[in-house]
């Protein structure tokens, strides 16, 4: 764990670097000083930092540009993490993994030496940019919707076309799939989704980081897809069948991971996102139901994934019609349904409690003796005994 001193406005803990930050927060340990370069800072990512304990975040780019209203520092700030922004690419030439970092206001210090200087933000700051770039949200969405309507002109006749399977080590048809993938509010969603998986047992699927959101809710995955760049090492090892997703102009982003571990794996090719593809996926292999958890379905969650449309996102909904549902719709219709097996325990329970209320209750034992002397009289007369 690392070590962290305050004093004052002045934050000192060891460095963690990484210009990924999904691969930086797997490593980083409460107290310590994360150094990033992350221009517009996401809200998972930042809620990412938060969880891991971050005693101070350094970025080298801008954490809010504003191109759009994106929520990651306001997340860092009002958890009372400093933030340093656009320090620069020095923080990644003069500090070391593991070196002892004072972030100083917007200084940032390794030892006696001044290594950069940043923007410190402040909540209102942060908030007041934010409201700036709602401004700036029509071009952005302009922009956005264009470039969706391109790729659905030219590519649109692609995402219907049928979609060769791999051979599957799960049984789907009939069965509910639930995709996971790490995006907003996922962990309230498998929270809130918990009755749901234990009655209909549906088939788990992780998407990328989605495969350590369903082991962190202490769920076994059935299928991992993606590109396997942010698996863990339990991710590895829990005996998941793994599925690269590859797209047809033959891009394979990730396969390096899957040849230098030495695993066994299978391919699945289709252009979009592997979100995308886990759904047609499950779609393809027969799934009756297929419940969506932290998917991508807004704007501003796919320009925080740094994406330019969502067309391929627009034409598998499409696709798949009625069968894709979203995991809150789901756990609310849930909330309050009484399942028929809590009924049966509820009458069970009840004539237990009346037995026993009845079994010591006096006019039974009254009721038991009276029983009692009839049987033994009728006895005596037939034997003719005394």
């Amino acid at each position: 764990m690392g070590r962290v001193r305050a004093a004052g406005t002045a934050v000192t803990g060891r460095a963690r670097l990484d210009r990924r930050t999904k691969d930086l927060v797997r490593r980083l340990r409460p107290g310590e000083i994360a150094v990033i370069d992350h221009p517009d800072l996401d809200r998972v990512a930042a809620e990412a930092l938060v969880a891991a304990g971050a005693a101070a975040v350094v970025n080298a780019a801008p954490s809010i540009t504003g191109r759009y209203p994106n929520g990651g520092p306001i997340r860092v700030v009002r958890a009372g993490i400093p933030l340093v922004d656009e320090a620069g690419e020095a923080v990644f030439t003069e500090i070391r993994e593991g070196d002892e970092v004072r972030v100083d206001g917007g200084e940032v210090w390794v030892g006696d030496r001044r290594v950069a200087t940043g923007r410190r933000r402040e909540a209102a700051e942060v908030e007041a940019a934010m409201e700036a770039a709602k401004a700036n949200i029509g071009a952005e969405l302009e922009r956005f919707a264009a470039n969706t309507l391109e790729y659905i002109r030219t590519e649109a006749h692609g995402t219907f076309e049928p979609v060769r399977l791999p051979p599957l080590r799960t049984e789907i048809r009939g069965r509910h799939a639930l995709v996971v993938v790490r995006g907003h509010d996922y962990r309230d969603d498998l929270r809130a989704l918990r009755a749901y998986i234990r009655e209909f047992r549906p088939v788990l699927i992780g998407v990328d980081g989605g495969a350590d959101a369903l082991l962190d809710a202490g769920l076994r995955p059935d299928l991992f897809v993606g590109d396997f760049d942010s698996l863990s090492e339990r991710g590895w090892r829990c005996g998941a069948q793994l599925i690269h997703h590859v797209h047809r102009d033959g891009r394979a982003p990730g396969r390096e991971h899957l040849v230098a571990r030495g695993v066994a794996y299978d391919e699945i090719v289709m252009d979009g996102t592997s979100e995308d593809v886990a759904m047609i996926l499950a779609y393809e292999a027969g799934a009756s139901l297929i419940v969506a958890v932290g998917t991508h379905a807004t704007m501003v969650e796919f320009l925080d994934k740094g994406r330019r449309g969502m067309s391929s996102t627009f034409l598998t909904r499409l696709r798949l019609g009625p069968v894709l549902v979203d995991a809150k719709g789901v756990s609310r219709l849930y909330e309050g349904r009484v399942r028929r097996r809590d009924v049966y325990a509820l009458i069970a329970a009840a004539l237990v409690a009346m037995l026993v209320v009845t079994i010591v209750s006096e006019p039974l034992h009254v009721f038991l003796d009276g029983v009692r002397l009839t049987l033994e009289e009728l006895w005596y007369a037939l034997t003719g005994r005394s």
